[in-house]
């Protein structure tokens, strides 16, 4: 069994950060890839930001120089460093873990920006 345990969403104001985490754990083996995803409501699941084990990163447009990802590859836990917050960055925050043996998601975080 291989489970993705995130925290760190909550309700913040515009301009505001919040850091989301997310540790894999079980009987995982090598992992490639480990990303975070959003999905607002009535819209499709989107990409937000992803690394890889040798620490390549890649972003959306729309977080780019707001937004850091981060992995500790000893811990299997991938860090998302969100900064300059906007109400458009509301939404249910997924890790996703590519492995070699399957993609695993974890179970969401919500993250909502308002005042």
């Amino acid at each position: 069994q291989v489970q993705l345990v995130e925290s760190g969403g909550g309700l913040v104001q515009p301009g505001g950060s919040l850091r989301l985490s997310c540790a894999a754990s079980g009987s995982i083996t090598s992992i490639f890839n480990m990303g975070w995803y959003r999905q607002a409501p009535g819209m499709q699941r989107e990409l937000v930001a992803s690394i890889t084990s040798g620490a390549y990163t890649n972003y959306a447009d729309s977080v780019k120089g707001r937004f850091t990802i981060s992995r500790d590859n000893a811990k299997n836990t991938a860090y998302l460093q969100m900064d300059s917050l906007k109400a458009e960055d509301t939404g249910i925050y997924y890790c996703k873990v590519v492995a070699v043996e399957k993609d695993y998601w974890g179970q969401g975080t919500q993250v909502t920006v308002s005042s």
